[in-house]
């Protein structure tokens, strides 16, 4: 279980952390490929309890997972500075969620497609006049590597979630 040190800053208000998954747009794929760490920022939707994110069917993303499904993945949100009189004291507001898991590709066509299409909503609303259809999905190749997108989901095993909420008196603002 990984746990917080700093508890002071531990987030539990589970309304709070499903607010801040659904608005935040890139999370931070962390993996191991051959002992050594390998993160990767990507877009991601938080969609029925678990994190999905896409890309091409080829590359090195898809070469680790494939090898070595535990992952974390690290959603962030700087909100400032926090100023205080004494220098050392001066710290950052943020909101930040670990979740902790394996990766599973997604090889239903139909949840596939779902995932796809809030994607498409998150990213770009109303952009598309016509749904994504799991047809759509299981024929379309990449025009880069001639491959089938590649959808992943990580539900996950655990999760941990830290902030430091500062009021907006506090935040430094730094003139353009």
């Amino acid at each position: 279980m990984h746990q917080i040190s700093y508890t002071k800053r531990n987030c539990t208000d589970r309304e709070k952390i499903e607010t801040f998954l659904l608005r935040e747009r890139v999370g931070v794929l962390g993996m191991v490929s051959g002992g050594l760490p390998y993160a990767v920022p990507v877009n991601y939707v938080w969609h029925k309890g678990s994190i999905y994110f896409h890309g091409m069917g080829s590359g090195k993303k898809v070469s680790i997972l494939s090898e070595n499904p535990p992952v974390s993945f690290t959603i962030y949100k700087e909100h400032g500075t926090v100023t205080d009189p004494v220098p050392c004291h001066a710290d950052t507001s943020y909101m930040s969620v670990m979740l902790f898991g394996q990766v599973v590709k997604v090889i239903d066509f139909e949840e596939a497609a779902a995932v796809l299409q809030q994607l498409l909503e998150k990213f770009m609303p109303k952009y598309y006049s016509h749904p994504l259809t799991s047809t759509l999905i299981e024929k379309y190749r990449s025009g880069m590597d001639g491959n089938a997108v590649a959808v992943y989901r990580l539900t996950p095993q655990e999760m941990t979630a830290k902030e430091n909420a500062a009021a907006d008196g506090e935040l430094f603002k730094q003139e353009a």
